[in-house]
């Protein structure tokens, strides 16, 4: 059996532990979610494991012969490659073969009748057939192409950052190893090459482990979780939903927890499971009566009060935007043609469409970074702007992060005019006291984001402008964040691929189809794909043939003696079902730090939950034939 052992391993940058003697063992066909605050060492973890950094203390045991591949955050690339020797490169036996293939029929073609190319050739195509090499070059091209990539001779250095990140992906996949090692796999990737990758991963034979922002991401390809907090890492069978439900128990019995951070994890889980009702349910008393049983359940685990970040923002009239007859193009390609957009108070509006059809341009026209080539955007004059941009800014290293933040204010003011100090505001986004001291220098990437988008919303503004805020922060973050923008009073506009952060924050949506096209849909992402999915299907069904008979008379079924005595005993199953959840869920309660029980419980607490739906479908069932008895 294949698998990898971290034994005991600490880790120090400068004078910040990033973890101490922690262990862990990922078997085979793992899928690990790997979750953590930015600054953690989530990263630095992935490198240890990877072999490309060395800990402290402690070491990596794996089996014989055992292989991984990485794929960072940034990826170091080779710009004079093509993106095919990019991607075939690689000291895995089956990479060099292939490299070898590719160059000798470059060869061959500027020199079809040099008979020693032919024998070369001859020779590598008897070693990829041994090798059953030929799987794994059609792999890499088609790979390729689902990521967005269909020019394989294009230089790399020639490629748009986000270009480079598919191709480094594509490079890590065609291997095939016995670990695969990914750091933050969707950033650039819109929802179609996310949804395959879902789909690669689901069958990927070897195990996984990854860094992901993504919510949804992570809850379809994971069924472990590792989080890393406070130096010491925890262990959590299932995937994301799973591990918040049993986060949320562990964080209720340490002393030291905040108590506001456990109400966030709490919340986010009950909006999962609110929201994958939603989408699966469609009959409206199913809906209210599970909804119903959610609030008698969550009533005996949820303590505390409400974490409010809701800040003061300055007032806003009621003219925002508007865009009239609006036109953008860069040479021959069309932004925006005869574009209207009327952008009202309230308005939550998202930004969605394939990489390159001008997302972050339509953000800039209205941070009026960007101007029209031709018709009128106006802005109202109350506006002001708080733009959070996908480059970084420029900050003074030396600074201490408290001196950063009160730069801005020393203290800001929420919306019930209460006043909250610049400390304590670092610490609802996640900087415990200790860490206020400390120069900005010594902050990772991500912890530097988050730093920047503290002082963004610490102007008060009255519109914010993101731009694939995901990318960067942690989803602990993006849950403070998504909290702060359920209570904002402003307009928020945001271009992101991430369906989860697009599901809580907006309910509009402007699609970007490419050359000029814009489609305005009013809902969020889960219910544009669900309306997406369903014209296909009908796209389908008008193209192909179909025989159509003369709909035959109904006849009204009678129930059967089974099905009459199932409906008379039916309310009271239903009934008993019911209260057992509810003692479920005070059993889950009370497990304390017994963790293994505590997912014992809610396993069976998800089978009673299966269970009740099925018990409520045959109610429904039962009813229909009760009628006409």
């Amino acid at each position: 059996m294949k698998m990898l052992t971290v034994d005991n391993l600490s880790k120090t940058y400068g004078e910040k532990q990033l973890f101490n003697n922690i262990s862990i063992t990922i078997g085979e066909k793992e899928r690990v979610g790997l979750i953590g605050i930015n600054g953690t060492g989530k990263s630095s973890l992935l490198k240890i494991i990877a072999g490309l950094d060395q800990p402290d203390e402690g070491k990596i045991i794996t089996s014989k012969d055992y292989s991984i591949s990485y794929l960072d955050q940034q990826p170091e690339l080779d710009f004079e490659k093509t993106v095919l020797e990019q991607v075939f490169h690689g000291e895995a036996p089956i990479l060099k073969l292939m490299r070898e293939y590719e160059n000798t029929l470059l060869k061959l073609n500027d020199s079809p009748g040099d008979v020693g190319i032919q024998e070369e050739l001859f020779r590598i195509q008897k070693q990829m057939d041994a090798l059953n090499a030929w799987d794994a070059s059609t792999n890499a091209k088609t790979i390729l192409m689902k990521l967005g990539i269909e020019d394989f001779t294009k230089k790399v250095g020639e490629m748009s950052g986000g270009q480079k990140k598919r191709v480094a992906l594509a490079q890590v996949l065609i291997a095939e190893p016995d670990l695969l090692i990914l750091d933050e796999p969707t950033n650039h990737l819109d929802f179609d090459s996310v949804k395959w990758l879902e789909e690669y991963l689901s069958r990927y034979s070897g195990s996984i482990l990854l860094v992901s922002h993504d919510r949804y991401f992570l809850d379809r390809v994971t069924n472990r979780m590792f989080e890393l907090d406070g130096g010491n890492i925890y262990s959590y069978k299932g995937n994301y939903a799973a591990f918040l439900e049993a986060k949320a128990i562990r964080e209720e019995n340490e002393a030291a927890t905040f108590e506001k951070r456990k109400n966030l994890f709490r919340r986010e889980l009950e909006w999962m499971r609110r929201g994958a009702k939603a989408r699966t349910t469609k009959q409206k008393a199913r809906i209210q009566r599970f909804e119903t049983l959610e609030e008698k359940v969550s009533a005996g685990k949820t303590t505390g009060e409400k974490v409010d970040i809701s800040l003061n923002g300055s007032r806003l009239g009621k003219q925002v935007f508007e865009l009239k007859d609006a036109a953008k193009s860069y040479g021959e390609k069309t932004i925006l043609k005869h574009f209207d957009l009327l952008v009202k108070p309230g308005d939550r509006l998202g930004i969605i469409g394939r990489n390159g059809t001008g997302k972050s341009t339509l953000l800039n026209i209205f941070a009026k970074k960007i101007h029209l080539d031709d018709g009128e955007f106006n802005m109202g004059q109350t506006v002001k702007i708080a733009y959070y941009t996908q480059e970084s800014e420029d900050m003074d290293e030396n600074k201490r992060m408290i001196e950063y933040i009160k730069e801005t204010a020393e203290v800001v003011e929420t919306s019930d005019g209460k006043t909250i100090s610049a400390a304590l505001m670092l610490e609802r986004f996640l900087f415990p006291p200790f860490s206020h001291g400390t120069p900005i220098r010594k902050l990772s990437g991500g912890e530097k984001r988050r730093l920047y988008l503290l002082k963004l919303l610490m102007t008060a503004p009255n519109v914010l402008l993101l731009d694939e805020p995901t990318n960067d922060l942690d989803t602990q973050t993006l849950t403070v964040l998504e909290d702060y923008l359920d209570e904002f009073p402003g307009v928020v506009i945001t271009v992101s691929h991430d369906r989860y952060f697009l599901d809580k924050v907006v309910d509009q949506l402007l699609v970007l189809r490419g050359k000029g096209e814009i489609e305005t849909f009013f809902g969020n992402y889960s219910e544009y794909l669900e309306k997406e999915s369903i014209t296909e299907v009908q796209k389908k069904s008008a193209i192909e043939p179909q025989s159509f008979k003369a709909p035959e008379k109904e006849k009204k079924k009678k129930m059967t003696y089974k099905e009459k005595n199932e409906w008379a005993e039916i309310d009271e199953v239903i009934s008993k079902t019911e209260e057992r959840l509810e003692e479920v869920a005070v059993e889950i309660g009370n497990t304390g730090s017994d963790f293994t029980k505590a997912q014992d419980l809610m396993k069976l607490e998800a089978e009673l939950n299966e269970k009740l739906e099925y018990l409520i479908e045959r109610w429904s069932y039962l009813a229909e034939l009760a009628e006409n008895e």
